[in-house]
């Protein structure tokens, strides 16, 4: 396996420049997860990394070498694409080969690198059949298995579940997540879809407009987000701003206070902010517990989840709100809905967006 360096990556496209002087280290084994919105820049990065777009700028380093003139096949790396990308008139048996055919490998190396990728991805009663007989999930399978018969010291992977339904993304995630536990591969992986990122990742990295907004784990990105984009980006339900205006500071905390958000003492010290300052406060749908003081609005959806319920409520000044719920809750739209923030799990953002 190996680690992976970009070191002030950057992408032009005539005069447009799309990825803005990436840094990101990648440890050897690390399962690490670009996300962000369409148009961030995400594929574009990993393409770049797998040889498929050049580099204007910048250095990337995998394992000792730097590859930035290297084309694909000399970079020790597989990718695995959204679409499954394999032939339909061969068997899994022949797709899974096809690269090591195009080496030429000896046949005794082609078979047990197969038998090998077939009992890594449980797929040796499937060998005989062609992708007609596959599901999408066991079709996607396919293409990781192809990816591991080349035992690449990168695993690249290009929103490989987007195709597939729900129920077979969720199987093929935990998939993935025992691939990379069973290999202990060095995989990078996009999503736009921040549930993949979370539960996959060892490490985040945020992007939005080409420009890395954070990397961390997930749930340091979760508790803790480096400005609003993240806080926004990361978490589902999003992330709930309400505009407040800081009353006072002192050693231990930081009150705010809103018509919407009524007041509220932050359990932080050394906030970068000033009294008077306009602020957002950032509370997650889940740490707002209903029934209490501070936040009144009246319910105008609810969304039944069984182990939970949403409930979105209109605030005096007209903003929306809305509350995770525990359980099946007696609560219908048109009824007033009190809530207690809890003032230990808010984020503070000062008025360039930064976390204070």
């Amino acid at each position: 396996m190996a680690r992976v360096s970009l070191t002030d990556i950057k992408k032009v496209y005539g005069s447009t420049e799309v990825i803005k002087g990436v840094d990101i280290d990648i440890a050897d084994g690390e399962f690490v997860v670009f996300v962000g919105p369409s148009g961030c820049g995400k594929s574009t990065l990993l393409r770049m990394i797998a040889g498929l777009e050049d580099i204007s700028d910048g250095t990337l380093t995998i394992g000792e070498r730097v590859v930035n003139d290297l084309p694909p096949k000399d970079r020790s790396i597989a990718m695995v694409f959204q679409s499954y990308a394999i032939f339909p008139h061969m068997t899994v048996r022949e797709n899974l080969a096809f690269g090591l055919t195009i080496a030429k490998a000896p046949k005794a190396e082609k078979d047990a690198k197969v038998a090998e990728a077939a009992r890594i991805l449980q797929m040796e009663h499937l060998l005989e059949r062609r992708p007609s007989q596959l599901s999408g999930g066991q079709r996607q399978r396919v293409a990781i298995g192809r990816a591991i018969v080349r035992h690449p010291g990168v695993f690249l992977f290009d929103e490989p579940l987007s195709n597939l339904d729900a129920a077979l993304r969720v199987d093929m995630r935990m998939e993935l997540a025992k691939l990379h536990a069973d290999l202990g591969a060095t995989m990078i992986y996009v999503t736009h879809d921040q549930v993949e990122a979370m539960t996959l990742a060892d490490k985040i990295v945020v992007l939005n407009a080409g420009v890395v907004q954070q990397v961390g784990s997930p749930l340091e990105l979760y508790h803790h987000p480096a400005n609003l984009f993240v806080a926004g980006f990361i978490g589902s339900p999003k992330m709930n701003f309400l505009k407040a205006r800081v009353e006072a500071i002192d050693p231990t905390g930081v009150k705010v206070a809103s018509g919407d958000l009524g007041t509220l003492v932050l359990p932080r010290g050394g906030v970068a902010a000033s009294v008077g300052d306009e602020v957002t406060v950032g509370l997650r749908p889940h740490h707002l517990a209903q029934n209490g003081q501070g936040i009144g609005g009246q319910v105008i959806l609810v969304e039944r989840l069984g182990n939970e319920t949403l409930a979105v409520a209109r605030l005096p000044s007209g903003q929306q709100i809305v509350a995770a719920l525990p359980g099946d809750v007696e609560i219908a739209p048109g009824a007033p809905l009190g809530l207690a923030p809890m003032a230990d799990k808010a984020s503070l953002f000062l008025g360039s967006g930064l976390a204070a």
